[in-house]
């Protein structure tokens, strides 16, 4: 199964290669842990490698850059994609963001060297930039573009609205938005059904923002698509009873397809017509191996299984 773009709707988020967040250096061992994840990537048909300038301080990066440059013609079978945007522990500040048209430039350079390569398939926005000038944005996008430094361009964690501002400013269509989407933070779905229900007001997610994204044909990826294994690797006494009756029906469910209940998860996700692209974010080889069948699995869900995982997933009925 694939995305409008021609390859497969699974993507693998890197965050997690490189060692810890901090200042220290990788080593071999660093090197060898992301050459085992891409191999187990590839091995279910993952082709697009998720990355951001800030992710383990640049070394999510670097270390993918090193196995890049010891796999002969790997760079020419994958696609990459970085983010630019978040600035950590600079100029006194903890966090801050930054989407002017200097930053962009100079973020993306300092990716393509950690990354050891030429372009990146696609470039994120990572954050939403209250000083961002979207005249900015479109300059620096059309220079990295006519360089040949990034293919495509789009955003992550933005509205809908704040989508069609910047896309007024740009020559080039956004292309993709990545959301933190899963069975555990449901807000992108329970906003949509909660229109005039007093229970929509304890949801902060924008209203229009997957219509939105459906309607331009901006891809939805789903971060923490695998809810950082609450249903599919926590002990049973660590979950609440929600959560509980999740993970068993996972099982269940699983069972009666002969899949695994992390196909089952992304399945979910899968079923929904916007076509949301899951964002794998697990090191584990055999976990990576475990989400193989998503995409089959959401075509064979039924409307009741889904609804039943919904329905689970709240603890109550839906409204």
């Amino acid at each position: 199964m694939t995305n409008a773009n021609g390859r497969g709707r699974l993507i693998y988020g890197c965050m997690g290669l490189g060692g810890p967040w901090d200042g220290t250096s990788y080593g071999a061992a660093e090197i060898d842990q992301a050459g085992a994840v891409v191999d187990a990537a590839l091995g279910i048909g993952i082709e697009l490698f998720d990355h951001a300038d800030i992710y383990r301080s640049g070394k999510s990066e670097a270390v993918f850059g090193e196995v890049l440059a010891r796999s002969r013609g790997l760079r020419e079978k994958i696609q990459l994609q970085t983010k630019c945007g978040i600035r950590l522990g600079e100029r006194g500040l903890e966090t801050h963001y930054d989407l002017s048209r200097e930053a962009i430039l100079e973020r993306v350079n300092g990716s393509l060297k950690r990354l050891q390569t030429d372009y990146v398939d696609v470039l994120l926005l990572h954050r939403p930039d209250p000083l961002m000038d979207p005249r900015e944005v479109g300059d620096a996008v059309g220079q990295l573009m006519a360089e040949g430094k990034v293919r495509q361009l789009g955003v992550s964690n933005m509205s809908g609205a704040q989508i069609a501002l910047l896309q007024d400013q740009l020559e080039t269509p956004l292309v993709a938005n990545q959301l933190e989407m899963s069975l555990l933070r449901r807000d992108w779905l329970e906003s949509t059904v909660l229109v005039n229900h007093a229970e929509g007001l304890g949801y902060s997610f924008p209203h229009g923002t997957l219509e939105h994204c459906m309607a331009k044909g901006i891809e939805l990826q789903a971060y923490g698509s695998l809810a950082q294994g609450r249903y599919t690797g926590a002990k049973s006494e660590e979950l609440s009873p929600a959560e509980l009756a999740v993970a068993e029906m996972l099982e269940q469910l699983a069972g009666e397809k002969d899949t695994t209940p992390e196909s089952v998860l992304l399945g979910w996700l899968m079923k929904h017509p916007a076509r949301i692209s899951p964002v794998v974010g697990t090191t584990h080889p055999t976990r990576i191996a475990a989400c193989a069948d998503a995409a089959v699995v959401a075509k064979e869900m039924t409307r009741a299984e889904w609804y039943g995982l919904w329905v689970a997933a709240r603890g109550n009925n839906i409204p």
